[in-house]
């Protein structure tokens, strides 16, 4: 993801610059690390008040 100051300067590119926003892949996982461990304790408390609920 470019900066303010790294467009500006000239160096970099505009990643919304066009029809759609385009964002490095690996950029992109560099951030959403906590998105997937929120996701996953989620998943793991809907498990447990899952069981508790039903008996399971």
């Amino acid at each position: 993801m470019s900066t303010a100051v790294d467009i500006s300067s000239g160096r970099g590119t505009n990643p919304w610059d066009g029809d759609r926003i385009e964002v490095d892949e690996r950029d992109l996982k560099a951030v959403s690390h906590h998105v997937v461990a929120l996701g996953k304790i989620k998943s793991r408390l809907d498990e447990w008040a899952t069981a508790l609920t039903y008996g399971r």
